[in-house]
């Protein structure tokens, strides 16, 4: 597609401000929201958005979506969504032969809207399409198509009615991202221009092909030695009770990060030097992604929660 990989890493950065443009036309501020769900994408990793009602949360997965140019469907889970009605059945057509009826999973973006309102044995319906880019029916083997993401969001207020994700699919997201509130002057901008007849309309600035070839590139770009012992390192101090254990995680840890965080830190240090304008990571690119990298992966003790210490301000330790 370019003639060499430099090329192909100005094309990124040119490519990643034009998208940047185009989203803009509808979502009003979250820049370090948008710039991660755009990293995330180059990096292949899937995206858990949390933020209260009313954030547009669903709206920037879904303008994104239009501004790569890539199929998007919508999941609204609820307390009575099936397993099938995520990957899909087969059906008897009229010969009487059985025929798989694609479920909304099959797309290169699927937004899983609140998904924490969904039984467990829903959510793991997910887990094989997240991780293997495949799902299972009636013993037949499906392959999703490329590229995939998972963008969900979950309410991180109302908890009547809503079952907690499992580890195990936590860890299949890269970025936990949280939205917060617009500032007063982005508040006025978004009340401006959703209360008003102007329709901005996004326009496609990639395909499927060139996200493709981005996603390889991040894949190329070379690290130094300090940087992936940097993040190795950084792990490890999560890891309450173990050799490299930061005092802080013995004391306010019951659980660390396991080794995706390490690769995640790694593959998302590389996107954003490249979207940066840099061919190389630093220790500053780890940290740049480590807090929507670790936020998921750590769980508290009872001590932090009693004293109200955020997993944030445990991460910043960290550092």
């Amino acid at each position: 597609m370019y003639n060499s990989d430099v090329e192909g890493a100005k094309a990124l950065v040119e490519k990643y401000n034009l998208l940047k443009k185009e989203i803009g036309k509808v979502i009003i501020g979250q820049n370090d929201v948008i710039h991660d769900t755009i990293l995330s994408i180059f990096c292949q990793g899937h995206v858990l958005l949390v933020g209260v009602p009313g954030l547009a949360k669903t709206l920037l997965i879904n303008t994104i979506g239009q501004a790569l140019g890539l199929s998007f469907n919508r999941i609204q889970f609820t307390p009575d969504l099936m397993p099938s009605d995520i990957v899909g059945t087969e059906i008897l057509d009229e010969t009487r032969q059985f025929k798989f009826v694609k479920g909304p999973v099959f797309a290169n973006i699927v937004l899983a809207d609140e998904i924490n309102r969904t039984p467990p044995k829903t959510q793991a319906a997910l887990l094989e399409a997240m991780q293997e880019k495949n799902v299972t029916v009636s013993g037949k083997t499906y392959r999703l198509g490329a590229p995939f993401f998972v963008l969900a969001t979950q309410n991180p207020i109302e908890q009547e009615g809503t079952y907690p994700l499992p580890e195990a699919q936590l860890d299949r997201f890269m970025f936990n991202l949280n939205l917060d509130y617009p500032t007063y002057e982005e508040e006025i901008a978004v009340v401006k221009s959703t209360t008003t007849p102007v329709n901005n309309k996004v326009e496609a600035v990639m395909n499927a092909e060139e996200i493709l070839y981005f996603q390889q590139l991040v894949r190329r770009v070379p690290v130094p030695d300090n940087v992936y012992e940097y993040a190795v390192g950084l792990v490890a101090k999560t890891r309450p009770g173990t050799e490299r254990a930061h005092e802080w995680a013995n004391k306010y840890l019951s659980w660390g990060a396991g080794p995706r965080a390490s690769q995640y830190l790694i593959i998302g240090a590389k996107a954003n030097a490249l979207m940066s304008g840099k061919y190389s990571p630093d220790i500053e690119d780890v940290k740049k992604v480590a807090v929507a990298v670790l936020r998921h992966r750590l769980v508290r003790n009872y001590t932090a929660q009693a004293e109200g210490i955020r997993i944030e301000e445990i991460i910043s330790r960290l550092f």
